[in-house]
């Protein structure tokens, strides 16, 4: 009688961890970026200004998505989260039968009516114009029908095939997706204008000048020196919205967004710029 040694089963190896890992992360770098240019492009043009035309690049587009771990954007990765392991919440969860069943009841009442929450989506993409500017409700709810409508409680004993469940899948992540990108959009302009209705609290920025600078008077004071200084003009009652290499995007304290203009000052050997605190 002889004795067959069995296969030995182990897990994935490193290598493939390692490409799993890879795979993930360049996603979410991918997204990342995405999100972040979205976040950019709806803010700076509040100001007339393209991140495009500023300069961005890779990395400063993955940094300014972090902006938008606000309310909508978790909102929707929260709910999406629930979703998708709302099927399994009640088996998972260490409770008494009664209490499970109590909680499933409801989940199962849900799922099986998801085709009203695709509908109730539906409507209010028709009122897009009353829902806004929470209108990434609207394909968010869509997402979550859809994602209720594959599990098993939705289904029943129906077989599908691939196709049958790929289908609803994908529309699901466009939809997804199409409200992350809605949500990414409404924060970027609603700091926007946050931040533009706060213009005296910016960085106070002071121009040293050789030659007469044809700032907008009012609010900009403007000083001669006299002669015997290089830099003989000053000028303040500026603050800063951004700098890249070396151009001062700047703005007079009283500034409005819709109607003034942003002037942009190039620091060079005839151009000294200062820059302190605004009001605190």
């Amino acid at each position: 009688m002889s004795l067959e040694k069995q296969p030995h089963e182990s897990g994935p190896g490193p290598v493939a961890i390692l490409r799993v890992v890879i795979a993930q992360a360049s996603f979410i770098a991918a997204l990342m970026f995405y999100l972040g240019a979205l976040y950019a492009s709806r803010y700076y043009n509040y100001f007339h200004l393209s991140p495009f035309s500023l300069g961005f690049g890779f990395a400063e587009f993955v940094l300014q998505s972090l902006h938008l771990l606000k309310l909508p954007v978790l909102v929707t990765f929260v709910v999406l989260l629930i979703v998708s392991g709302i099927p399994r919440l009640p088996k998972r969860l260490p409770l008494p039968d009664r209490v499970a069943r109590s909680i499933y009841a409801p989940i199962s009442a849900l799922a099986r009516g998801h085709l009203v929450v695709v509908a109730a989506g539906l409507v209010m993409l028709i009122l897009w114009p009353l829902i806004q500017p929470y209108g990434w409700v609207a394909p968010l709810t869509i997402a979550v029908g859809l994602l209720l409508g594959q599990s098993k409680n939705a289904q029943g004993s129906r077989v599908k095939g691939l196709r049958g469940r790929a289908v609803p899948l994908f529309a699901a992540g466009v939809f997804l997706f199409w409200a992350v990108t809605l949500a990414a959009w409404d924060v970027g302009e609603r700091d926007a204008k946050l931040h533009a209705g706060n213009v005296l609290h910016w960085t106070s920025v002071v121009v040293l000048s050789t030659e007469s600078l044809s700032l907008p008077t009012g609010s900009i004071v403007k000083q001669d020196l006299g002669e015997g200084l290089r830099h003989r003009y000053r000028y303040t009652g500026l603050r800063l919205l951004i700098e890249r290499n070396g151009r001062y995007y700047v703005v007079p304290v009283n500034w409005n967004a819709k109607t003034d203009s942003i002037w942009v000052i190039r620091e060079s050997e005839n151009t000294w710029i200062g820059l302190m605190p605004g009001v605190q």
